[in-house]
């Protein structure tokens, strides 16, 4: 029994993983169609059936381009700078509970890669190593474009995970917990006498601004893209890179953007929790399996959002960007830490 609980959980591991991989993949195809609807354009339609070989077919052209290294560029560095990145951001997916339990031969089963009692800060570790794989392709191009497009891209996000971290801080104070898999649990109890409907977008709504603004500059999306601002940077930090290296860092955004959804739809939005799931008398199994659904169909209304700003709101100053994270984001999550912390005191005390 203890051979197949592990063969079941290696499994929800390769899943999580190729899942994770598919989405990003498609994502690129999303990303597409959307611009194209956006513009009144027709978008991919040539590669495959309503274009859906185009992912496919952006792959292989990046596979069979030359790889070109800069004669005084550092080539291990260069090739560990791309490599890093996609790493990072394969990783960060492990912690995410995808659904609740599944019943299977009188043992349930987690569907979640890995469960560590600190979920939170295993997902915020992983994607603040992240930004190493950009300032090391930057740093190793030597090329000076590429070196700003580094330099913004690590300042950026140190700015703006000081108030991601303090919006969550405030989130833990709710929960008490730092754990995806008990965050996620704790949303399904009832709310207004409906099960499944205790989400923390109800408790902390600022700490959800906060934290979707954050996430727009930690995966470099507009309006926050000013590590590979093309009208000032040719191409940023990655300007140097074709082929697979230009296709790791693309891919890497794409796979961070999945992360960001998922952690985004775990923390506020119920997770796999949905309205009434306890009391459709639905099987146990039946129930995990539309709570997985449900939570899928989470994600790709986030990752639907980060395409959405991109093709409508022109991208920031440098001057800007960081303002809004030192002089309002930061001091914002700070007072929502405070009033969040006032708050559990007073219940405290009234009840």
């Amino acid at each position: 029994m203890e051979l197949d609980i592990l063969l079941i959980k290696g499994l929800i591991i390769f899943a999580v993983f190729g899942i994770t991989l598919l989405i990003a993949t498609y994502s690129t195809y999303a990303e597409r169609k959307v611009a194209a609807f956006i513009q009144d354009r027709v978008g991919p339609n040539r590669a495959g059936p309503f274009g859906l070989a185009q992912p496919l077919a952006d792959a292989v052209k990046l596979f069979f381009k030359e790889e070109f290294v800069p004669a005084n560029a550092n080539k291990f560095l260069f090739i560990a700078g791309p490599s890093l990145a996609m790493l990072t951001a394969c990783m960060s997916s492990a912690v995410i509970p995808f659904g609740g339990t599944l019943l299977i031969g009188g043992e349930y089963i987690h569907l979640q890669a890995i469960e560590v009692n600190i979920g939170i800060l295993y997902v915020f570790g992983i994607v603040a190593l992240g930004v190493y794989g950009i300032m090391i392709g930057g740093w190793a191009s030597n090329n000076k474009f590429s070196l700003l497009g580094a330099i913004r891209a690590a300042s950026q996000n140190i700015s703006y995970e000081l108030a991601m971290g303090m919006s969550i801080i405030a989130l833990l104070l709710v929960t008490g917990t730092l754990s995806m898999r008990d965050i996620a649990a704790q949303q399904g109890q009832e709310l207004f006498g409906v099960s499944g409907l205790n989400w923390n977008i109800f408790y902390q709504p600022v700490g959800f601004l906060i934290f979707i603004i954050c996430a727009f500059a930690e995966t470099n999306r507009v309006p926050f893209d000013l590590p590979e601002c093309e009208t000032e940077l040719v191409g940023g930090y990655h300007t140097e890179y074709s082929s697979m290296g230009m296709g790791l860092y693309l891919f890497a955004e794409y796979v961070n953007i999945f992360v960001a959804s998922a952690v985004m739809a775990t923390l506020y939005f119920g997770g796999y929790n949905f309205p009434f799931m306890h009391q459709l008398g639905l099987p146990h199994n039946v129930v995990t399996i539309l709570g997985t659904v449900v939570l899928f169909g989470k994600i790709f209304f986030f990752i639907f959002f980060f395409m959405w700003v991109r093709w409508t709101l022109p991208r920031f100053r440098y001057d800007q960007l960081m303002n809004l994270g030192w002089k309002i984001l930061i001091p914002l999550s700070i007072l929502n830490v405070i009033v969040t912390g006032g708050a559990i005191l007073l219940k405290a005390e009234l009840f």
